[in-house]
């Protein structure tokens, strides 16, 4: 009997993760999350794949833009947000700070925190919060500019 439960279990599981569930879980009581669908003709990865993938995609975007100056939209999170924005009840573009927004869809329900937007905009159209989003050397002069400080206070 032990072994159903854990089919069960799994079966609920992988339900979820490619979307055979969107109302409620197997018990009826834990609301599942159903993000809103994009606003193109289709995502630039299926659907199941970016459920499971869409975090190491936007790391290795992030790789390859900052450390190899390579900039091009699939996986670019402004392309992500463009495209998935919800809007509230103003018709604007709601931010990060709603639960409604679509990744915190998600993200609330598997208990994650979503810090990209500790930096960079949350909604189509907004600017991005760091200096160094909007000029990708400032932070490199920044660092610069605090070691040479570092260093004047501690010549031999």
């Amino acid at each position: 009997m032990h072994g159903r439960s854990i089919l069960a279990a799994l079966l609920v599981a992988l339900a979820i993760v490619t979307g055979g569930i969107t109302a409620v879980s197997a018990q009826g009581s834990t609301p599942i999350p159903a993000p809103a669908k994009g606003k193109g003709d289709k995502c630039v990865a299926p659907t199941d794949w970016m459920r499971r993938n869409h975090m190491a995609a936007l790391l290795h975007k992030r790789d390859a833009t900052m450390h190899e100056g390579i900039r091009t939209p699939k996986f670019a999170l402004k392309e992500c947000i463009s495209c998935h924005a919800v809007n509230g009840a103003d018709g604007k573009p709601v931010t990060v700070s709603d639960p409604k927004h679509f990744c915190r869809t998600c993200h609330d329900y598997a208990a994650v925190s979503v810090d990209c937007f500790e930096c960079h905009a949350s909604r189509p159209g907004e600017a991005d919060k760091s200096a160094s989003a909007a000029d990708p050397g400032a932070q490199a002069r920044e660092d610069t500019a605090a070691l040479g400080r570092y260093l004047e206070g501690h010549k031999p």
